[in-house]
């Protein structure tokens, strides 16, 4: 395998891109060549026959078609596609080949970077001893996970030994989709619930970008310099950690998730660098929609836009054209997903920001799909013209995240009629004296591989960082390694664990031997036995963190709405045991 690049070192918001094609040359090399990728939206009903036709009059070649929403990767050396594709009857729009998705780096202390850059390059560290947290027998005799004391996360939801695994620990006939960086199927706390037949890599690995900038790096050397990897591997880490959130059994090693006996399917989107392309995030989706997944997990925003706006004065035609193309091709893999009955989640996002309120972008577009491309800055004064995607799409759950205390932790978006529920997502920070204290993030699968490469474990597999926790099983023969995260990324798949119980309690049976539930039922019990939460007294909220180097960071965010629905809470705090009816 190639060098896997170190975590730390990753930017604190990793960018993504829209896809290459399974052995294509890396992006250096087709801007030096003159050849450029878009993602191509035909108009509804196109043939697949119309739509070669009009990529080939437009001066381009069509790589990959994905005809359940009318979209196709095209490359071109034409300097003049654009102009020739929008003059073709069929195709509605075109995508750059540049960033198209945004997965928060959720290391504690660098998840909110755009709050505090001071802390951008800080990995968090919590002193936990596995030893003293071997599995134990409860005051109910259950079995309790070694690692269960430190998830105060589980425990804000009632999802517990003594909470809603009483009752409901989910079915296997329940798939959780998980669209990420991938999954590790060989973790020894995911493996047992893996569905390896039904998990799919949907990317090609990008070595560098349009300026020679290294983003997955250089594929494996041998036998066949292959860039694709398997179904079962997470070379960056996130999509492990919300994966365990999720579906972690009970099996005596580590921590459980909220929904402990449902199956796990890795729907991987995302580079090893983070990195998301366009085209795997819609065949990710629809491929969800096809095979019969219950919920799936969106755990970043789509870009090169943070916000995708129709009529931005500070964009130029060309770009704004692009953003409605992204907007409506998302839109269209979410509907047909949420058609085939997908309930989709996703994180509201790290930016501190209410979304329903004027804002500034001055991070897009992000990424250079073509040499010398910088962002810029851009007033977001209409909010009603401006989509981040996936959060605002239509039929979409957007989760913001709460501390330990439950107030809606300093990093989160929010936005009264934006967030639809609230979860734990942990705030370092939420603390009496405001210094931070890093068991209040959230606890999760860690992959070894990863650990490993950044030396942090020792040849006899022990952890060198405090960050990293180990826990094996009772007779010391199967360990397994967990590290601490923050965001709305960590708040996400809490809900995701919640409709999956959901599914599992109330679903009917389906053709395929599984259960089904409408998503708009699932979205209906989520959000109606969420814990109502009331805005803070004042409702303008003071934020005070005291940061590692002593510097002292201040923030306020106004919460807008009702005790029962609100910008911080949405619907309330999701609750595992209300969710099945206890």
């Amino acid at each position: 395998m190639k060098p896997m690049r170190t975590i730390a070192a990753t930017s604190a918001f990793v960018l993504l891109v829209t896809a290459f094609a399974a052995g294509s040359a890396s992006a250096s090399t087709s801007a030096d060549s003159g050849e450029r990728e878009f993602v191509v939206l035909f108009a509804e009903g196109t043939s697949s026959a119309a739509a070669k036709a009009a990529v080939t009059a437009a001066g381009g070649t069509l790589v990959e078609e994905n005809t359940d929403v009318g979209v196709a990767t095209v490359k071109t050396t034409d300097a003049a596609f654009v102009q020739k594709a929008a003059a073709q009857s069929v195709i509605q729009g075109s995508a750059e080949n540049r960033v198209v998705g945004a997965v928060p780096d959720d290391s504690v202390g660098r998840d909110a970077a755009r709050v505090d850059a001071a802390e951008a390059e800080t990995r968090t560290a919590v002193v936990a001893s596995s030893a003293a947290a071997s599995a134990k027998a409860g005051a109910s005799g259950k079995l309790v996970e070694p690692l269960a004391d430190l998830q105060w996360d589980m425990k804000q939801i009632g999802a517990t030994a003594d909470g809603s695994y009483k009752y409901e620990t989910g079915s296997h006939k329940v798939k959780v989709g998980i669209i990420d960086t991938g999954v590790d199927g060989t973790h020894p706390d995911i493996a047992p619930n893996f569905d390896t037949k039904l998990s799919r890599n949907f990317t090609v690995d990008v070595p560098y970008d349009a300026d020679g900038g290294l983003i997955d790096g250089p594929c494996e050397e041998e036998p066949d310099q292959s860039c694709n990897d398997p179904a079962n591997v997470d070379e960056d880490g996130h999509g492990t950690h919300v994966a365990s959130t999720i579906g972690a059994p009970i099996n005596g090693i580590g921590i459980a998730g909220v929904a402990p006996n449902v199956d796990i399917v890795n729907l991987r989107a995302g580079q090893d660098s983070g990195y998301f392309f366009l085209q795997p995030s819609l065949d990710a989706l629809t491929y969800a929609g096809r095979n019969g997944i219950d919920v799936v997990n969106m755990s970043y925003y789509v870009d090169p836009w943070l916000f995708n706006c129709t009529n931005n004065p500070a964009d130029s035609p060309a770009d704004q054209q692009e953003q409605k193309t992204i907007i409506t091709a998302m839109q269209r893999a979410l509907d047909f997903a949420r058609n085939h009955g997908v309930t989709l989640i996703s994180a509201a996002g790290n930016g501190a920001t209410d979304y329903t309120k004027p804002l500034v972008d001055a991070s897009s577009p992000d990424f250079a799909s073509v040499p010398g491309e910088v962002a810029y800055t851009r007033d977001l004064l209409d909010p009603a013209s401006c989509t981040s995607m996936p959060s605002e799409g239509k039929g979409v759950i957007a989760v913001s995240s709460t501390g330990i205390s439950k107030r809606k932790a300093y990093y989160s978006d929010y936005g009264n009629g934006y967030v639809d529920v609230a979860a734990p997502g942990g705030d370092v920070y939420d603390t009496p004296d405001n210094t931070r204290d890093l068991s209040k993030a959230v606890l999760a699968a860690y992959p070894k591989s990863l650990a490993v490469a950044n030396g942090e474990i020792d040849e006899n597999g022990d952890p060198t960082v405090p960050y990293v926790v180990k826990s094996c099983d009772a007779a010391g023969t199967t360990c397994a390694y967990y590290q601490y995260l923050q965001g709305t990324s960590m708040a996400s798949p809490h809900a995701v664990g919640v409709a999956a119980l959901i599914v599992s309690r109330f679903g009917l049976p389906d053709l395929r031997g599984g259960k089904w539930l409408p998503p708009i039922v699932t979205e209906q019990i989520l959000q109606r036995s969420a814990v109502d939460t009331a805005c803070p007294v004042p409702a303008t909220y003071h934020y005070t963190r005291i940061t590692p180097a002593g510097a002292t960071v201040t923030a306020d965010a106004t919460c807008e709405g009702t005790p029962s629905k609100n910008g911080f809470y949405g619907n309330g705090i999701i609750n595992a045991l209300r969710a099945i009816g206890r």
